[in-house]
């Protein structure tokens, strides 16, 4: 056995390092334990006891997904402790226009060759996202593939499970009416989408790098591109205690529905909680964009609509309320977070619109 693994570590898989790397596991998700929880990190499936005392009628939400080429900027300042963050809080946003708590976290890292330095950034980064959002990392997969990746690079996945009472759900496509306000919710940047575009605007046609200090931005260039995506959860479950929801009867609640603003933009986000007999008019200037889209936008000669699809543009989540609820779901929205009234809800056929 000695020799056999000797020869897959020559052949540039190291399960003695891996298992090695991986002990450090238990006291990195010390911090993401939930009572829920069963068994330890390392079987064949994470295990989680679903609590049917809390949830009356409880449906799991789940999503998965990824972080994009906003990993070459990782690669390339070697600083990897924000990604694992970054896939965190994506997938908790994605579960959380729902109106889901999320529950455990999966991970999948592949790559060429295992790094401890790198791994343990990347872990660590999934330990304090979960954290911070209540979520247990139960388990994941790190998978090294040599000849598969080029030197210094890997992908990263993750999958969340959440759960909701169906009463509690929200369902924008029939609870959105005419006249409701929208909200706009301030991102921290890019978050975890448009980064091909933004490389090469920033790289290619500027010619600039990530260590570039660029007039407006406090910090590098590249430091700006890692500002870690926003979790909007905690502020999500915190409205939809203060406002729950009704369900879809006629006599809906103050918050009708939350749209995370990721791949897509605003011109394909929005629309996945509208009725087809309405449109989201989104009023542009109504809001603080940052200096990182304003850079974009100024040097990258792509027009408005295509700007406003493909990057959050500093608006990172779209909350949609009654109007008579606006200016009191604002107030406690900016308790956690920068907000404006971005917009209203009109008649239309289900899309977007971009207003001066």
């Amino acid at each position: 056995m000695s020799k056999k693994q000797k020869a897959y570590a020559a052949a540039g898989v190291d399960i003695d390092l891996g298992n090695r790397v991986k002990s450090t596991l238990p006291q990195l998700l010390a911090s993401t334990h939930r009572r829920e929880v069963l068994g330890k990190v390392g079987g064949f499936g994470g295990l989680f006891a679903l609590d049917l005392k809390k949830h009356r009628q409880p449906v799991l939400v789940s999503s998965v997904d990824g972080v994009g080429t906003k990993l070459k900027i990782a690669f390339a300042l070697d600083r990897h402790d924000t990604i694992g963050q970054d896939l965190v809080n994506h997938c908790v946003n994605d579960i959380a226009v729902l109106g889901a708590e999320p529950l455990f976290f999966l991970d999948y890292l592949g790559t060429g060759k295992l790094e401890p330095h790198v791994f343990e950034q990347i872990l660590r980064g999934f330990a304090k996202a979960c954290a911070e959002n209540r979520c247990a990392l139960i388990g994941g997969e790190t998978a090294q593939m040599p000849g598969f990746y080029q030197p210094g690079e890997y992908d990263v996945s993750g999958t969340i499970v959440g759960v909701v009472d169906r009463p509690r759900m929200l369902n924008g496509q029939k609870t959105v009416r005419r006249g409701d306000v929208i909200l706009g919710i301030a991102s921290s940047g890019l978050h975890t989408n448009g980064y091909s575009l933004a490389r090469k605007i920033l790289f290619e046609q500027l010619g600039l790098k990530p260590t570039s200090r660029v007039a407006g931005l406090e910090s590098s260039l590249g430091e700006e591109l890692l500002k870690v995506h926003v979790s909007y959860g905690p502020l999500v479950q915190a409205l939809l205690k203060r406002y729950p929801p009704v369900g879809d009867s006629p006599r809906t609640g103050a918050v009708r529905a939350f749209a995370h603003i990721t791949g897509g933009g605003f011109i394909d986000n929005i629309p996945r909680v509208l009725p087809a007999s309405l449109d989201a008019v989104v009023r542009l200037g109504s809001w603080e964009v940052p200096p990182i889209f304003q850079l974009l936008q100024e040097q990258g000669g792509v027009n408005t609509e295509e700007l406003h699809q493909v990057f959050n543009m500093g608006v990172g989540m779209v909350a949609i309320v009654a109007p008579e609820h606006a200016d009191a779901v604002l107030r406690q929205v900016r308790k956690q977070h920068r907000a404006w009234v971005i917009g209203e809800i009109t008649r239309g056929t289900g899309r977007t619109r971009l207003v001066s």
